[in-house]
């Protein structure tokens, strides 16, 4: 019953950035819901990992240079981008065209970005708290962020439909693709791209420590109600859309952070359809 606060909160003018938070987080879903199918499809979590920790570097950076060095255009979001799209490149070069390890690679990037970034952020003038970023906070989301969200939803709706079997090839059987003439090696690319600036937008919504978790969990769950990629992908939207909604809510009723508590619902549902699974397998 304590919801119906929520829902008289989202109908008060003076609440807007709440309705901010709600909107984006359900227009996020679908971005998130697209990527998070074809990370788990093709089991790239870790570089998804990797790819968020190291946009912690590319925040200090361009908060540093912003503050700094006057640059006035290049803010942290901006940083975030480069520093992504940069990951994103560098692990799909050393997957594809060296014989470097790639889990080496991920692992040095995971950990330098971060490191960069606090240093960034330690030598910045003017306290910067650095939570926001590990651990976000969409209740800061501002209007300009919702236009940022539906045009990431475009371009990723758009190259999903579009080459929605190119996709699919890379994902399970790459070395068929190859043969039958298929670009694979630039679909991988692209799909690290995609990854890297569907990233840097949820970062916004739950922080960096978290963006793996929404990332996979809904389309992990959805893995148990689709046989199809694309169905696996319609379920992926929904479940996200149920647990920002929802997580967004309790956070707000009962005075939560509503990062934590959007990746602990999701967390809870995933558990909880892996019991139900187990029991039914064993009923049968």
């Amino acid at each position: 019953m304590r919801m119906i606060e929520f829902f008289q909160a989202l109908a008060d003018p003076d609440l807007s950035f709440l309705r901010y938070a709600l909107a984006v987080g359900l227009l996020a879903s679908v971005a998130f819901g697209i990527i998070g199918t074809f990370v788990v499809a093709k089991r790239i979590s870790n570089i998804a990992g990797a790819i968020s920790h190291s946009v912690l570097g590319g925040i200090g950076a361009g908060l540093f240079l912003q503050v700094v060095a006057g640059w006035a255009w290049c803010s942290p979001l901006l940083g975030a981008v480069v520093a992504a799209l940069g990951s994103a490149l560098l692990i799909g070069w050393v997957s594809l065209y060296t014989r470097q390890r790639e889990d080496t690679i991920i692992s040095a990037l995971w950990s330098v970005g971060m490191a960069v970034g606090l240093l960034f952020l330690a030598k910045t003038p003017g306290y910067t708290d650095p939570m926001s970023y590990l651990f976000g906070n969409i209740l800061l989301i501002s209007k300009f962020d919702l236009w940022l969200v539906m045009g990431l939803n475009v371009l990723v709706v758009g190259l999903a439909f579009f080459f929605y079997h190119q996709f699919l090839a890379v994902c399970f059987d790459e070395e068929f693709a190859r043969l039958k003439g298929v670009p694979t090696h630039f679909f991988y690319l692209l799909l690290l791209c995609l990854t890297a600036l569907t990233v840097v937008l949820l970062v916004r919504v739950v922080g960096i420590v978290m963006v793996i978790a929404l990332l996979t969990l809904p389309s992990a769950v959805a893995t148990y109600f689709s046989r199809r990629l694309w169905q696996m992908i319609i379920m992926s939207i929904l479940f996200c859309m149920a647990f920002t909604g929802v997580g967004l809510g309790v956070s707000y009723v009962y005075n939560l952070p509503s990062g934590p508590t959007i990746i602990l619902l999701a967390a809870g549902v995933f558990l909880l359809v892996i019991g139900f699974q187990k029991l039914f397998k064993k009923q049968h």
